[in-house]
């Protein structure tokens, strides 16, 4: 990890933007988290010479980049970890599709199950033993002559929420084979991003409101900045807060 990713840092917590590919947190490919590795960059950084504390908040799916919130003090983590349940932190994100949505703009509402067996979430319209109410907001901000840019904001945090009910409306996400894409990204990345994130600081009481920065390598990603910016400058949040981790 390099201080290129850190947007956003106190005393308290620390903002980074995460790259495809990372992990969050431990799990059993025994690959370093990014957890671990911002503890190594603190304690560099600021020369401490014993443990250093880096609580995990909430965690993004391995191919998904963008924005994850992590706590430096025990306080801020309990904070932040009620916030995240009772909906008082605004997530939002982009996603870049294949296909255009049925309608420009959408509240999408099913059911979600899970999988252990092959780490996979199901969609129902109705009810069923087990599932949990998914709700979901997205609006359509952009289009290429092959693409299209969505911005989707969670009311609910499920385990690959974005990416399953975005492919039961028919726009899987690119590079998303888990979920019905066609072909995969070279990087093994999906073109999904936790783009935004905004919240009342647990301890100080100021807003915090950050954006990460659209992936500069990526050209299909950049062919959106425009967008994206006008966006960025111009909207609120699709509704006022959005709860829950995705996993």
């Amino acid at each position: 990890m390099n201080s290129d990713s850190i947007v956003y840092e106190d005393n308290h917590l620390i903002i980074v933007n995460k790259a495809p590919g990372e992990i969050v947190q431990g799990d059993k490919t025994g690959d370093e988290p990014l957890s671990e590795a911002i503890k190594a960059w603190l304690k560099e950084k600021y020369a401490k010479p014993g443990n250093v504390f880096c609580g995990v908040v909430h965690r993004l799916d391995r191919p998904v980049g963008g924005l994850v919130v992590f706590a430096k003090t025990s306080k801020a983590l309990a904070r932040l970890n009620e916030m995240f349940r009772n909906g008082s932190v605004s997530k939002r994100y982009l996603a870049i599709t294949r296909n255009l949505p049925p309608r420009e703009q959408d509240r999408l509402k099913g059911y979600l199950t899970s999988t252990e067996r092959n780490n996979k979430s199901y969609v129902s319209a109705t009810p069923r033993e087990g599932a949990k109410e998914a709700i979901l907001s997205y609006r359509l901000i952009g289009s290429s002559d092959r693409y299209h840019m969505l911005e989707v904001e969670l009311e609910t945090g499920r385990k690959h929420q974005i990416r399953v009910q975005l492919s039961s409306i028919g726009c899987p996400i690119k590079g998303d084979l888990k979920y019905g894409d066609k072909r995969s990204n070279p990087d093994g990345s999906i073109s999904l991003q936790a783009h935004r994130i905004s919240f009342i600081h647990p301890v100080s009481g100021k807003l915090i409101d950050v954006t990460a920065p659209l992936p500069h390598a990526d050209p299909l990603w950049q062919a959106f900045a425009e967008a994206v910016e006008a966006n960025d400058r111009n909207t609120q949040p699709l509704r006022g807060q959005a709860d829950g981790n995705e996993d």
